[in-house]
Parts: structure tokens; sequence; C-alpha cells
């Protein structure tokens, strides 16, 4: 195993370093992208965050980023702008697997989900392979 994947997998097994790395994110929505092929977390996966508008049906853009080398994407979202409403993380899958040499049968995941109570956490994981995805809401 190389020195730099164990530095990637040490924020997973050490729990004060995942404590830390969750510290700099007061966002009440976080993410959290694994490459469960290599069983290593997901950087550099260029994703979106959205919300519904209730009388269109149509996205607007809340947010962009690209997540980091623990395969987190701090500050998604304040707590003022977290509202009761439909949201949508967007994930470009496609790019990822290419930027490591490979490719996807999915070029992008969506993950929509209901956020009723903004006053909560809310932690929506990807868990990723060139083949298959999940998803849970997580704590």
């Amino acid at each position: 195993m190389s020195v730099s994947r164990l530095q990637k997998l040490k924020g997973h097994i050490l729990p004060e370093n995942k404590s830390t790395a969750m510290a700099g994110s007061p966002s009440p929505l976080t993410t959290h992208v694994l490459n469960t092929a290599l069983g290593i977390p997901a950087s550099n996966v260029a994703l979106s965050l959205s919300r519904q508008v209730p009388s269109t049906n149509d996205w607007t853009l809340i947010t962009t980023g690209t997540t980091n080398d623990d395969g987190r994407c701090p500050g998604l979202i304040t707590k003022e702008l977290f509202t009761p409403g439909v949201y949508r993380l967007h994930f470009d899958t496609a790019q990822y697997w290419a930027s490591m040499g490979d490719t996807s049968f999915y070029p992008y995941v969506e993950i929509v989900f209901i956020i009723s109570d903004p006053g909560l956490k809310y932690h929506v994981p990807l868990l990723l392979s060139r083949f298959s995805y999940s998803t849970y809401r997580g704590s």
C-alpha cells in the first residue's frame, strides 16, 4: 500500500481526524463521496447543489464545488439559506472516472431529497464504483 493511500485513509481510521475535518464545515448539509472500488475518498469530484422552485419545478443553483482530498465538500449551504424544500445534489462522475483513466456507466449522479426540518443536520454520502452507486441519509 502506498504512503499516499495510507495518508488518505488515515482520516477515516483515526476518529480525532474525522471530527476535525467536519469542524470546519458549519453547513447544515454535508456530503462525502467514497470510491468503493478502491476503498478511498473520491477527491476532485465536481458537484452542484440546487433547490427546486415549487411553483415551476425548475431548479435554482445554490452552489458548485469540488470534493477535497477526504471526499468532502464543506460549506455547501448556510443555515440562513437552508429552508424547507426539494434539493438536488449533482455529481459529475464521468469527469471523476476520466481523471483516473477510466470510464463509468453513469455520466453523473443526481440525488434528490426533501428537507422538511432545516433545523436538523443532514449528511448525504455517495458511494461510487464505475458501475454502481449508493446513497443514504447519514448523520
